[in-house]
C-alpha cells in the first residue's frame, strides 16, 4: 500500500460471546461474527487494506484468548499485516492505549471492526484534511441515512432544522493536538444516545440552550468546541449513507446483510 502515510486504527473490543450479535450467529464476539459468510473484522481489514491513503493497520481487541484460540483471526491479522493490541475497559481507553505507541506526528484514521459497508472512497474522504482542521468527524446527513434505508434506526443530533446528522464511527486525527481530544470521548460513550447531554459536556449550557431552542447548526456547534477545546474540529460530510450504519444490533446486522446482498 502506497498513500499518505495514514495509520488505520481499528477498535475491536466487545463483549465477547455476551454481544447481542455474536450471541445471534454464535460467535466467539461480535468483531468474529460472519455477515453473509464473511467475518466483520475481515471487511473492514480488506476494504482499508484497498486505500491507497492507509500504510499500516493497527486491531486493538478483541482479548488476547481469542487471539490464542481463534487461528482464523491470527491468520487475517497476517494476512493484512496488521498489528494487534489489547484493548482496554473501553472504546475511548483502547484508542487512547493504542495511541500511546504511536509516533505523535503520524495522521491516524480510526473506525471500528463492526463497519461491515465501509468502503474505500469513504476513507479517501476522511483522508482529505480540510484546511485548519485537526480533527475530522465523519457524518452524515440523517434525511439522506433514511432516504436510502427508511428501515433503519440511526440515533441523530439535531441541530438546526435540517433533520440533524448521524455519526459514522469514522474520525480522522490529522495532527498530533488531535489526541487531546480522546480525553474527552468517555462522555459521548455514556452519552451517545442523549445527544442533548454529550453537547451540554463538551459545548457548555450556552450550547445546550441553543440546541434546545433548535438554533444550533453544525457549523456553529463544530466552532463552538473548537474555541473550548483549542482544537480544530470539523465534521466531514461523508456523501455514502451507508457510512452511518453499522452492526450495533440484530436489527442493524441483517440490515447490513441485505445491503451487501443488493451490492453483489
Amino acid at each position: 500500500m502506497n498513500g499518505i502515510g495514514y495509520t488505520a486504527l481499528v477498535l475491536a473490543g466487545d463483549r465477547g460471546p455476551a454481544d447481542a450479535v455474536a450471541r445471534h450467529v454464535g460467535a466467539p464476539c461480535k468483531a468474529l461474527s460472519p455477515v453473509n459468510g464473511v467475518m466483520l473484522i475481515e471487511r473492514v481489514l480488506d476494504t482499508l487494506s484497498r486505500c491507497p491513503d492507509i500504510t499500516s493497520i493497527q486491531v486493538v481487541g478483541p482479548q488476547q484468548r481469542l487471539l490464542d484460540t481463534q487461528p482464523r483471526l491470527a491468520q487475517l491479522l497476517q494476512r493484512y499485516g496488521a498489528s494487534w493490541t489489547p484493548p482496554q475497559a473501553s472504546p475511548s481507553r483502547s484508542a487512547a492505549a493504542a495511541l500511546a505507541h504511536l509516533p505523535a506526528t503520524q495522521p491516524i484514521l480510526l473506525t471500528t471492526a463492526d463497519h461491515a459497508l465501509l468502503t474505500p472512497s469513504m476513507v479517501a474522504q476522511m483522508c482529505r484534511a480540510p484546511a485548519n482542521t485537526d480533527l475530522g468527524v465523519g457524518m452524515v446527513r440523517h434525511t439522506d441515512v433514511m432516504s436510502a434505508y427508511p428501515q433503519t434506526r440511526r440515533t441523530a443530533i439535531r441541530l438546526g432544522r435540517d433533520g440533524g446528522y448521524c455519526g459514522c464511527n469514522l474520525f480522522a486525527l490529522y495532527r498530533a493536538s488531535a489526541r487531546e481530544l480522546v480525553t474527552h470521548w468517555q462522555q459521548v460513550e455514556t452519552r451517545r444516545k442523549h445527544p442533548a447531554r454529550v453537547i451540554a459536556g463538551l459545548l457548555g449550557w450556552g450550547g445546550i440552550f441553543r440546541y434546545g431552542l433548535g438554533r444550533l447548526s453544525l457549523t456553529a456547534a463544530f466552532d463552538r468546541l473548537s474555541r473550548r477545546t483549542g482544537i480544530r474540529v470539523r465534521p466531514i460530510m461523508l456523501i455514502e449513507p451507508e457510512a452511518a450504519i453499522d452492526v450495533d444490533s440484530v436489527d442493524d446486522l441483517i440490515e447490513v446483510e441485505r445491503i451487501l446482498a443488493s451490492r453483489t
